[in-house]
């Protein structure tokens, strides 16, 4: 299970500008003072965890169940809408790289807010639009980008913005899924990728910066997707075991000659 880290109060950093600075641990994390949490719910986990691995500054996603009583619920337990549990995406981020605040804005366009099948939460749907705050900043942030969202569109949006904890001051439980759900774009289309990266467990992808990245690379709606695979070879070079480098080098050349043939139609 997981649960929120803490929020230490230390300074933020403004010299961070190296990318040997970024990559601060065997996992590709920076210093845990640097980490926030933020968990989200927009339907379906799949997408969701895309949408946001595409942005710079998360440096982990993974997908879970949170918000219900059951202990350790089962996708099918869920998905029965018995639970109290939703889909969800806890993100990991850099608090120097990425604020709260762009993370909600992320949210708003990762999906429709106004979708009134998110109303029928806990009577016929497990999926619902929600944001899950921690604290008073968290909230506030909230609220204020989903007033900005409100006046952009034409129809009420539905999204609940909740705590993460009851009244009587206990946390919720957020519980990860199983492996099959995680990193759905990578493992439904580069498995190849996904055993060289050794990642088996639910644990493994979720804790795989690499596999965050490639997964919104591959999900995501990046209009240049060609450049960003190139970006991304170019940026975790070091990183990378040879294996990966090649499947990606073959994914880069499909691409390539892929794009090609639809410029000369």
């Amino acid at each position: 299970m997981y649960k929120l880290l803490p929020k230490p109060k230390s300074q933020i950093h403004e010299d961070f500008s190296s990318e040997s600075h970024e990559i601060a641990s065997i996992d590709h994390l920076p210093c845990p003072e640097f980490l926030r949490e933020a968990i989200f719910a927009a339907g379906r986990f799949w997408e969701l965890e895309a949408a946001f691995g595409c942005l710079e500054g998360v440096v982990r996603t993974a997908v879970g169940y949170f918000g219900g009583d059951l202990i350790k619920p089962s996708y099918k337990e869920v998905s029965e809408g018995k639970t109290g549990h939703t889909e969800a995406v806890k993100v990991t981020y850099d608090k120097r790289r990425i604020s709260y605040r762009s993370l909600c804005k992320a949210f708003w366009a990762s999906h429709d807010p106004t979708n009134k099948d998110f109303l029928r939460f806990g009577i016929e749907t497990h999926y619902r639009s929600a944001i899950f705050y921690g604290d008073e900043d968290e909230r506030k942030a909230a609220r204020e980008t989903k007033v900005k969202q409100q006046m952009k569109l034409n129809k009420r949006i539905v999204t609940k913005i909740v705590p993460c904890s009851r009244p009587t001051n206990n946390d919720l439980v957020f519980y990860i899924a199983e492996s099959r759900h995680h990193k759905y774009y990578l493992q439904m289309d580069h498995i190849g990728l996904c055993e060289s990266l050794n990642l088996r467990s639910a644990e493994q992808f979720a804790d795989s910066h690499l596999a965050c990245k490639l997964n919104g690379l591959f999900g995501g709606d990046g209009k240049d997707k060609l450049q960003d695979l190139k970006d991304f070879m170019e940026r975790y070079d070091l990183l990378m075991p040879d294996k990966t480098k090649l499947i990606l080098e073959v994914i880069l050349q499909a691409s390539a000659a892929e794009k090609t043939l639809e410029l000369e139609e």
